[in-house]
């Protein structure tokens, strides 16, 4: 038996098939299904949050002197009014982890912890804040520089700020105290440097405690 083919008909190779079935088109699938793969990963790792404590303090036995304070949030870079942790590993160089952040922006927290510092101490009539009651002799507020980790020698939690009196009444501003401070971390770690700058900021407030206090002894509010 005689088979006739039509030259007519000629049978194209599957070129797509061909493409696909090629060990370059293969290992670029896999390359992408690979990237899918750790995109998906590093997307499903959990965000931790960091916050400050606030211990409680014994009330001093002395009478309050004779203040009601105002505490406003403090003016800062945008990077302090967000919750992102910054670090920085060069002077003109700033970053934020992406997997760690602050419950609050430094800002309010800063704002919280001289509240309940102040308050706390029982040296004042009354410590307020914007957001409360509102009122007060004296407001206090300032500016926020730093507050994050330092990579050197040795990571450190870099605290500094400006707090300044306005007296509510004139409008001029009676007091003025800068703090800055480095606190060594006891490890190259996040919870580490948090722990440091829990202590950073508590040291932060005792001093302008005890700041304030020398200032309202020398100048007596009637």
């Amino acid at each position: 038996m005689k088979i006739f083919l039509n030259s007519k008909m000629n049978v194209e190779p599957d070129v797509n098939a061909r493409q696909r079935s090629s060990p370059a088109f293969v290992g670029s699938l896999a390359a992408a299904f690979l990237a899918l793969t750790l995109a998906a990963c590093g997307g499903s790792r959990p965000i931790k949050y960091y916050q400050l404590t606030y211990p409680t303090s014994t009330p001093s036995p002395a009478t309050p002197l004779n203040v009601t304070l105002l505490v406003r949030t403090f003016d800062a870079s945008h990077l302090f009014q967000e919750a992102g942790i910054v670090y920085s590993v060069r002077p003109q160089e700033l970053g934020v982890y992406d997997q760690q952040r602050w419950v609050a922006p430094p800002v309010d927290m800063l704002q919280d912890a001289l509240v309940r510092g102040l308050r706390s101490s029982g040296r004042f009539r009354s410590v307020m804040t914007v957001r409360g009651e509102g009122g007060g002799d004296y407001a206090l507020a300032g500016h926020l520089y730093e507050f994050g980790e330092v990579d050197g020698a040795e990571i450190v939690a870099r605290l500094s700020y400006t707090v300044r009196l306005r007296d509510r009444k004139t409008g001029l501003i009676v007091w003025t105290h800068t703090y800055n401070h480095d606190e060594p971390a006891s490890a190259k770690t996040v919870p580490a440097v948090v722990a440091a700058m829990d202590k950073n900021v508590q040291r932060s407030v005792q001093e302008v405690q005890a700041a304030l206090e020398e200032y309202f002894v020398a100048h007596p509010v009637s």
